[in-house]
């Protein structure tokens, strides 16, 4: 092991959504096979001091953590490759990184000097990235710089890295993740954007070290060479990471590039350590040869831009593999499923997801689903709105309220089902204030949710201000929905379910951010069981129908 934690820089060039988080998650994964202890954070650069209040047509999904941070989706990513929790400290945005100097020069830290980007904001910045190091024993800190070199917004950034390859030049590495396109024209890959991405790092004082092409084209050695020799780094430090087919094959990819042993070269760590994928090698064949396929829809408002639901997406993929399924997803967005086209929409389906979301807008479309899975004997899953929408569906078409609503939609409702939870209710401010992070839930043995957990103390992830009406909840028991999930401490509802269905479960929390590689959640494990097996039921019915037609 290292004498002292590591410091490596992921940085971007040329363009945007090359894979940055991919590529360290991928690098963190290969070292974190070799026993070292891994551990990535991510620097963004917009000023907001987290993604909370950020629409998710305009950042995707904001993640949540066990101690309540509202993070960039790319933690999503550390965590299902790397199986390990992260922490407020893994999330750093330049709000963040302003809000605490600023704090700081109000309560007089700076002894009455003039607060400047030097030293006062790079000291920030480098003292958030050492935190992870010095407190929490990692051998190594993969640290993602959001956006890419030249962006105004990320200088600051740069040049803390540039201080820290001063300050620290044997614990301190620079990858730098950049594009070499094909010409389909010239029928060439073309170096310039790598060449001048690099250029642009270096008039910020800022050499790399190792240099990962993004490319569509395996690069000759040709290619490689020019790089190197054009960028100044050694032959073998040029990566090559050409497209693959599942974000799962990147880790395989980079060890036959020996990413890893490059970056332990570079470090002066010891290689010897053999590495052990064999879990992910295993994922990885149940992933790629499923035994059977089943459809599942996705109901939600942000369908347009899928990385709003990027870890439900992904816990899906993680659950098929443990099926030995492989799960289509049908997107479908709320607002265009009304009760003309639900059966049209719908039919066919071996499961519904209802995902999670805020406001009005679709819910309309998202009761209407919930209806059509319940009454037509559908796997069904909801996911925080979700679970709220499957409280009102029920309350109006089965208790007979059928203005059954959410305060969030009408205040004044005569049947508030779902309300505003009371510590909600004198709060103003919108950010961070939603009742964020884990929390225990007690599950009822006997219900589906215990059978697929296999315990009854659980933890989960959560992100809400209205919950499940307690005034509600003998008329809905006596009706037939179960509350199957409790708090301990504040009783309120976690799961709900309705045992006469096949499947049908609905939870307050988010259970696609618990959801890992190793281990898939056990929720979503259970849905897709129950939609597989659903599957398998209606092709058997299919199959006894023609043979009775032929004879």
């Amino acid at each position: 092991m290292p004498d002292s934690a590591k410091y490596i820089f992921v940085t971007g060039g040329v363009t945007s959504s090359l894979g940055k988080g991919i590529i360290s998650a991928s690098l963190a994964k290969l070292l974190q096979s070799r026993g070292f202890r891994v551990t990535i954070q991510k620097l963004d650069p917009y000023i907001n001091v987290d993604p909370g209040t950020l629409n998710p047509y305009e950042h995707g999904e904001c993640f949540v953590t066990d101690d309540g941070a509202e993070t960039d989706l790319d933690l999503g990513h550390y965590e299902r490759f790397l199986n390990r929790p992260t922490s407020q400290a893994n999330n750093v945005t330049t709000g963040k990184i302003y809000q605490s100097v600023i704090q700081k020069e109000r309560r007089g830290d700076y002894l009455g000097k003039t607060v400047q980007i030097i030293p006062h904001i790079t000291d920030e910045i480098k003292r958030c990235v050492q935190i992870l190091g010095s407190k929490n024993d990692y051998d190594f800190v993969i640290t993602e710089i959001g956006g890419t070199v030249g962006d105004i917004e990320s200088l600051p950034y740069i040049e803390a890295v540039r201080q820290m390859l001063w300050e620290k030049p044997k614990d301190t590495l620079v990858v730098h993740l950049t594009l070499v396109p094909y010409l389909s024209a010239a029928g060439e890959l073309k170096t310039k954007p790598t060449q001048h991405s690099v250029k642009q790092l270096l008039e910020f004082g800022v050499q790399p070290h190792i240099l990962v092409c993004r490319t569509e084209h395996e690069l000759p050695v040709s290619v490689r060479t020019k790089i190197a020799r054009f960028c100044n780094v050694a032959q073998n430090a040029v990566i090559e990471s050409i497209d693959a087919e599942t974000i799962y094959d990147v880790p395989m990819l980079m060890m036959e590039e020996k990413f890893d042993e490059v970056v332990l070269e570079k470090l002066g760590v010891d290689a010897s350590q053999p590495r052990d994928l064999d879990k992910w090698k295993s994922f990885l064949e149940r992933y790629k040869n499923p035994k059977t396929t089943v459809n599942i829809g996705l109901v939600g408002k942000y369908v347009e831009l899928k990385d709003s639901y990027k870890s439900i997406a992904e816990a899906f993929n993680h659950a098929g593999a443990e099926n030995e399924t492989r799960v289509e997803l049908d997107w479908i967005h709320s607002e265009d499923l009304n009760k003309d086209n639900l059966k049209e929409r719908l039919t066919g389906l071996d499961g519904i997801l209802v995902a999670p979301g805020f406001g009005s807008r679709g819910i309309d479309g998202k009761i209407e689903a919930i209806r059509f899975a319940r009454e037509n004997n559908i796997p069904f899953l909801g996911i925080c709105l979700g679970m709220q929408c499957a409280v009102i569906e029920y309350g109006r078409n089965v208790l007979g309220h059928s203005t059954a609503n959410s305060t969030e939609f009408k205040e004044y409702t005569p049947f508030p089902v779902i309300s505003l939870m009371a510590e909600q209710k004198s709060i103003t401010n919108m950010g961070g204030t939603m009742r964020l992070g884990s929390f225990p839930c007690e599950v009822s043995q006997g219900s589906k949710a215990y059978e697929a957990y296999g315990t009854e103390s659980i933890d989960e992830r959560h992100r809400h201000r209205f919950e499940f009406n307690n005034e509600f909840l003998t008329e809905y028991k006596e009706a037939g929905m179960r509350p199957s999930g409790i708090n301990p401490d504040s009783g309120l509802v976690e799961i709900v379910e309705i045992p006469s269905h096949r499947w049908f479960v609905a939870c307050q929390f988010h259970p696609e951010y618990k959801s890992t590689v190793a281990n898939p959640h056990p929720l979503f494990v259970g849905f897709v069981a129950a939609s597989k097996e659903y599957h398998e039921e209606k092709s058997s019915k299919k199959q006894s129908k023609e043979k009775v037609a032929e004879e």
